[in-house]
């Protein structure tokens, strides 16, 4: 049987008086674009994040790529971040960079290449994302979905085995926002990575999701199929893929 690429085990974490995730269990095969859909704080985000140690859990274990996470340090999770990417939802370009330096930046860090090897690799990844020719622009003369994906091709710099998205249409116009979806299916269609979605954009998870879970008061309620989850699923995650139900 295939090791899955990421278990969380009865994962429990509280920020202060409020319970966020309460015996959450999950598991993602390799190579598995998920879903994980819920209604805002239900704990989407604290779920991407602590499957990338930026959280601890109080309670449970979460296991990434065969290795135990839940309690790392921050220098013992470097060696698993080259591993695992994660795109945050603003995107967190360097202001200060250009292009083209945002997407070197974790290559000069963890990669001892010359500079050709650097230019030759950026070129790379800037066509991967389909935005050659603009690796000399600073952030602020792009656009949103430019820097989303400029973000997404400095996730994808060490060629990470597992991408977490967390929002990554979020602010985008429909047109851009369905460019964001297919960039998505073609990264792993031609990379075969495992792919988290944390979204309220139901357009996108049609699109990319192979499976969704649902969350509801801190516990996956709902796992299967776009068309279980219209179908058969509890009436709360149907309502999502009602009129009007994405804005949920």
């Amino acid at each position: 049987m295939t090791q899955p690429a990421i278990i969380l085990d009865a994962v429990s974490k509280t920020f202060g008086a409020n319970p966020v995730l309460r015996d959450a269990s999950l598991r993602v095969d390799p190579g598995e674009t998920i879903a994980i859909l819920g209604a805002s704080g239900s704990g989407k985000s604290v779920t991407l994040k602590a499957i990338n140690g930026l959280i601890h859990p109080d309670g449970g274990t979460i296991e990434v790529l065969g290795q135990e996470v839940s309690n790392l340090t921050e220098a013992e999770l470097v060696p698993l971040r080259r591993r695992v990417s994660y795109l945050f939802q603003g995107g967190a370009l360097f202001d200060s960079m250009n292009v083209f330096d945002n997407i070197a930046f974790p290559l000069r860090e963890h990669r001892d290449l010359q500079n050709d090897e650097l230019a030759t690799r950026v070129g790379e990844l800037l066509s991967l994302i389909h935005l050659e020719g603009v690796d000399t622009l600073m952030p602020s003369e792009l656009s949103g979905g430019m820097k989303k994906r400029v973000a997404l091709a400095r996730a994808l710099a060490l060629e990470p085995e597992i991408i977490l998205y967390d929002e990554p249409t979020t602010g985008l116009d429909p047109v851009t926002g369905r460019a964001i979806a297919a960039l998505i299916m073609d990264l792993h269609k031609r990379l075969g990575v495992t792919s988290v979605v944390v979204t309220h954009d139901i357009p996108l998870v049609v699109e990319v999701a192979q499976r969704i879970v649902f969350l509801e008061n801190g516990q996956f309620i709902f796992s299967g199929t776009i068309s279980e989850a219209r179908r058969v699923a509890p009436e709360q995650v149907r309502q999502f893929f009602s009129p009007g139900g994405s804005d949920a």
